[in-house]
């Protein structure tokens, strides 16, 4: 295999860890068949790595770094590397919860003035 689709097969293989992570750790599934596979796993310890991406990433990146490593030593480099990708692809474009609108606001104490104006439109 040329380098080319070495790279290609790892970019792959990462974004394939990120999807299928955040089908079974973020997503209810079609039909909701993941949702009800993480109700009947259940507060066990494998209920529980269905609810942490980052510890569910470990275990999906291991079959995809398998399939593109060409021996034992770029496994075990690639399996924690397509982990971390994971990891990093969900910091990055990961479904993020909206602040509630009063969380952006300031205290009337603040006495940040270049980061707001006054009520009546001036600089403070």
């Amino acid at each position: 295999m040329n380098g080319t689709n070495t790279w290609l097969s790892y970019v792959l293989a990462a974004l394939a860890t990120w999807r299928v992570t955040h089908l079974l750790a973020e997503e209810d599934g079609p039909a909701d068949l993941v949702l009800r596979l993480r109700l009947r796993l259940g507060m066990g310890w494998l209920g529980s790595w269905m609810d942490c991406f980052h510890c569910l990433s470990i275990w999906v990146a291991m079959p995809f770094a398998a399939i593109v490593a060409q021996s034992l030593m770029e496994w075990v480099l690639g399996w924690l590397a397509l982990s971390g990708a994971a990891c990093l692809f969900e910091r990055i474009g990961g479904v993020r919860e909206e602040l509630p609108p009063q969380a952006l606001e300031f205290p009337e104490d603040n006495d940040h003035v270049m980061l707001r104006s006054r009520s009546d439109g001036t600089e403070g």
